[in-house]
């Protein structure tokens, strides 16, 4: 197309007025993206260099929070942790080094061996204490560590002494918050440290760490990188016609749009894998009456999380726990057994049971290997067919059998004898497990998403895209396509925290425990 076609619906630039998804710095915006030759010269030159805005997302904090980092439960040792303007002088307050030099005297980040005192001077405990300046310190503020005891009673007498001095209570997530608006890190980032927190199993943890490391971070801004150049190059040739810039064709835009299209779809593909890695798998253990539901689910659990007797029906609801099997975190589910019955309350313990094991996304069918197989095991056999992955778990395998497993091969990949009683034959049901969900075995390197928010912030990205990739085959003008770019961008925005609303990030936090 020519130049003169770019002009027509020019709207003056939308793309240079400045947005707040827009990178920090002319700099890091030349570090993200491969710009165009013809458009980075006129950054140089200084005539759209401005028109990329710093955007702080905070600064600063002028009040100084205080909180227990380190569970209040009996401990070698327990950390008080400030941030905020007087960090320093609200530690060196409280905080006596053995030397008898102050706290300030000594370098950045030194550990210190000193007494703490409360308001009244005397002595609550002995232990060690270290400053870090703004900006190398985890929020970005002045910050200061005491490290105690670590006694309930002794945390709370020293963070009372903090409180005497002029600081407050932290609330939950407000140290990472702090990070978050001062630059150290990103949203994306951010989450990824209550996810480490909360990490149950170590393909939970390596995933985390990869994510505070930045992989997802890295992704996102490539693609952002790549649309902004399409814009920047457009809007260059439609409010600088008089520079000598390569004229902007559609088949330009079009190969932008597909590439940034594709990567967000590959993007989007992890969202299940990523929760399963960090929320667990959904798995129903099923079966009939009396076949050892509830004893596998406690041997898995290493403790008496069910009731087991002798009478059938015991089971009357589903009961949950979290257990890791194979290095994968795994929801169970135990139900009701599955039976005909004239209990109202069993008959809705079996339903509850029908849609545990139709939802989830593994299920346990259990049966009695030391009976023969009767209509009641058949039923659930049809049930364990209808789920995403069966595991046949075949019980009592410390007695007799009664039947050939070879039976249940055809109907079933996987078949286990076990014994829930004596633990026999647990192992090789991991063995399995960890075949039929190999994340637990990988390094958390790759990128992932793993919330819904972060997957309904892409899925908007992908859906501007579509309409700006359709709206181009349509034969609409260049500009408007590039509206929903720009729409494209804000929602890429949202997962790493360029552009996202107060009340969302307040929510995020709150995830958090008080002192992280």
């Amino acid at each position: 197309m020519q130049k003169a076609q770019w002009k027509a619906g020019k709207t003056k630039s939308r793309f240079f007025r400045g947005y707040a998804h827009f990178p920090q710095s002319y700099a890091h915006f030349q570090k993200n993206v491969d710009m165009h030759p013809e458009v980075e010269a006129l950054f140089v030159k200084g005539k759209i260099n401005g028109v990329i805005n710093k955007v702080s997302r905070g600064s600063s904090m002028p009040d100084l929070i205080a909180a227990i980092a380190t569970a209040l439960l009996p401990s070698g040792v327990g950390i008080i942790r400030l941030s905020g303007d007087g960090a320093a002088d609200a530690a060196e307050k409280i905080f006596r080094p053995q030397s008898g030099k102050p706290l300030s005297y000594y370098p950045d980040r030194s550990l210190i061996f000193g007494e703490v005192y409360d308001e009244q001077g005397e002595m609550i405990d002995r232990g060690l204490a270290f400053l870090s300046h703004a900006p190398h310190s985890y929020t970005g503020e002045e910050t200061a560590e005491l490290h105690c005891h670590g006694s309930p009673m002794v945390l709370t007498l020293v963070l009372e002494a903090l409180f005497a001095v002029g600081a407050r209570q932290a609330l939950p997530g407000e140290f990472t918050k702090r990070a978050f608006l001062n630059g150290k890190l990103d949203l994306a980032q951010a989450e990824a440290v209550i996810d480490l927190i909360d990490a149950e199993t170590p393909a939970a943890a390596r995933y985390a760490a990869g994510q505070l490391e930045g992989t997802l971070s890295r992704l996102v801004e490539e693609i952002y990188g790549g649309l902004v150049n399409t814009l920047a190059h457009f809007y260059a040739v439609l409010d600088y016609p008089d520079e000598d810039i390569d004229p902007f064709r559609e088949e330009t835009i079009r190969e932008a749009l597909q590439a940034g299209l594709d990567r967000i779809e590959e993007l989007l593909s992890t969202y299940h894998r990523g929760r399963q890695i960090t929320y667990g798998v959904p798995c129903a253990i099923i079966g009939r009456p009396n076949v050892g539901k509830s004893s596998l689910l406690n041997a898995m659990a290493g403790y008496q999380r069910a009731i087991v007797t002798e009478i059938a029906g015991t089971t009357r609801d589903t009961i949950e726990e979290r257990v890791t099997l194979g290095g994968v975190l795994l929801r169970l589910i135990d139900t009701a057994g599955l039976r005909e019955t004239e209990d109202l309350v069993e008959q809705m313990g079996v339903a509850r049971s029908r849609a545990a094991a139709e939802e989830a996304e593994l299920s346990f069918l259990v049966l009695d290997g030391s009976m023969p197989l009767n209509g009641e095991d058949w039923e659930a056999i049809a049930l364990a067919k209808k789920s995403a992955n069966t595991i046949c778990v075949i019980n009592k395998a410390d007695l007799e059998p009664a039947f050939e497993v070879s039976a249940l091969q055809g109907d079933f990949s996987s078949v286990c004898r076990v014994s829930a009683a004596t633990g026999t034959g647990l192992q090789e049901l991991e063995k399995v497990v960890a075949e039929l969900f190999p994340f637990g075995r990988k390094t958390g390197s790759a990128p992932f998403l793993t919330n819904a928010r972060q997957y309904a912030a892409a899925e908007r990205a992908k859906d501007c895209l579509v309409r700006a990739r359709d709206g181009l085959f349509e034969g609409l003008p260049p500009d408007l396509v590039l509206t929903d770019v720009e729409g494209a961008l804000a929602s890429l925005g949202e997962l790493t925290g360029r552009t996202i609303r107060d009340d969302i990030t307040d929510r995020i936090f709150q995830r958090f425990c008080v002192g992280k």
